[in-house]
């Protein structure tokens, strides 16, 4: 396996942005939490402790992928362990590009009627050109951090 370092940087810092931004928002930042839209930003409104609590262990829980991502780096005299990182790595940029594809796919759904959403036409558009792309980008530098 080798180590593409151009998408592990890139994902690094797609990370840590993405970490740092639910560390502010646990924080009590309001900065872009209406385009998140629904029952998340209903919450943050006026936000429960148990809720504060998640959104601190989401922003730390994403950091793993920078430890993940770091780990790429090492040449691991075990070649089990560098087949794990491999997959792990390829797995979790599918299930961010999936993620943030198939939540594209349904909120669009949600702009021609086809489902019903709880979004609001400000938190639809940011969903569509920010959010679910973002969620898309984490997952091909994932994905790309690792080649055979």
């Amino acid at each position: 396996m080798s180590s593409n370092y151009w998408f592990i940087t890139l994902g690094i810092v797609w990370t840590v942005i993405f970490a740092g931004m639910s560390f502010y928002w646990a924080a009590g930042g309001m900065l872009g939490v209406r385009s998140l839209g629904g029952a998340v930003y209903e919450m943050s409104i006026n936000p429960d402790p148990s809720f504060i609590i998640i959104v601190w262990l989401t922003g730390f829980i994403k950091l793993f992928g920078v430890i993940l991502l770091l780990m790429l780096l090492v040449q691991w005299r075990m070649l089990i362990i560098t087949k794990m990182l491999y997959y792990i790595t390829k797995i979790v940029g599918v299930l961010l590009f999936l993620y943030g594809l198939l939540n594209f796919i349904t909120i669009s759904m949600s702009v021609f009627h086809i489902l019903d959403f709880d979004l609001d036409s400000y938190a639809t558009f940011w969903r569509l050109t920010f959010w679910e792309p973002f969620w898309m980008a984490g997952g091909v530098f994932y994905f790309f951090a690792v080649k055979r």
